[in-house]
């Protein structure tokens, strides 16, 4: 693991692609580190306020890389990350040979395998890169970031890594080893999360305080992150979207996917799936992954802060 460098070198040239609340928080990272910046993404907007704080604008993938020595992809899954380099926009056919393209969306180990070796085939260097800490540690630069690549992939990453992240974790030479790091994290996150509006849930339905239920669990054995983190937003009766349902339709989708091919059982993953499905075909997907409370209350009849609102968005 590494800390962040404090100067990489305003020569170096970084372009991000997806200015989401993850990839404008990590281009801004880059950017406050020295490094020149390039954002893309789908939503001119998006593009526009990067370059109204002083960062460079493409509006296509492909413009963003041409001089890019080192890309950073923050799209949402395997079938994004496949456009962003080979679809009819695509970068690959662009980037300078040498350079190296970070993969930071969360995916099946065998699609970034697959996206390494069409990359490398191209003579460049693919960094299988996942991110974990959320949009306040983006903007920080104080991601984890769990890396697996060759030694010359790192090295020409470097001064990314180090402005976007707090932890870096080089897990290997192996494209494919960091998204399976990543779907281990997923796993849990996507339980511990549903354990979590569960048990809150189920607190109001025997008719707790639940500001009281809060502050005993953090302080018990039975606290975790996901119920520390997520609960306020319980509390609040607010579920706009920070980590939405969908995300973990999709995660929880591809643990199974892992676990069925190697004939794994996953109960408690399966488990979780099927209540986010459930959410999500309630019409909370896009919302907040704590609407998984809202979605216990409904069925049980137990009341929330906020209960009564009708989600947000279908």
């Amino acid at each position: 693991m590494t800390r962040r460098a404090e100067n990489p070198g305003a020569a170096i040239v970084a372009a991000v692609i997806g200015l989401g609340s993850m990839g404008m928080g990590m281009a801004r990272s880059m950017k406050r580190a020295g490094l020149d910046v390039v954002g893309c993404d789908i939503t001119p907007t998006a593009v526009d306020r990067f370059v109204a704080e002083g960062g460079r604008g493409a509006a296509y993938p492909a413009d963003a890389a041409k001089d890019a020595d080192i890309v950073v992809s923050v799209v949402v899954n395997g079938a994004q990350t496949d456009a962003v380099l080979f679809g009819p926009q695509g970068i690959a056919a662009t980037m300078k040979p040498g350079a190296v393209f970070i993969s930071s969306a969360t995916m099946d180990p065998a699609v970034a395998r697959d996206l390494a070796a069409r990359s490398e085939a191209l003579g460049l260097h693919y960094l299988d890169a996942p991110i974990s800490g959320g949009a306040a540690k983006a903007a920080q630069g104080e991601l984890t970031i769990m890396a697996s690549g060759s030694r010359q992939a790192f090295d020409r990453a470097r001064p990314a890594l180090d402005a976007m992240a707090g932890k870096v974790y080089q897990l290997g030479d192996a494209p494919g080893t960091g998204a399976a790091f990543k779907m281990i994290n997923q796993l849990l996150a996507g339980v511990h999360i549903a354990a979590a509006c569960e048990a809150i849930s189920f607190a109001a339905k025997q008719g707790l305080d639940l500001v009281k239920v809060y502050e005993v669990i953090t302080a018990s054995a039975g606290n975790s992150w996901m119920f520390e983190n997520r609960v306020p937003h319980v509390l609040a009766g607010d579920y706009t979207p920070l980590s939405s349902i969908e995300i973990f339709v999709k995660d929880l989708g591809i643990v199974q996917d892992m676990a069925r091919s190697e004939r794994y059982p996953a109960p408690l993953a399966s488990a979780a799936l099927q209540m986010y499905l459930a959410a999500a075909g309630a019409g909370m997907g896009r919302d907040d992954d704590a609407s998984l409370a809202r979605l216990y209350a409904q069925l049980s009849g137990a009341e929330l802060p906020g209960s009564a609102k009708e989600p947000q968005s279908r």
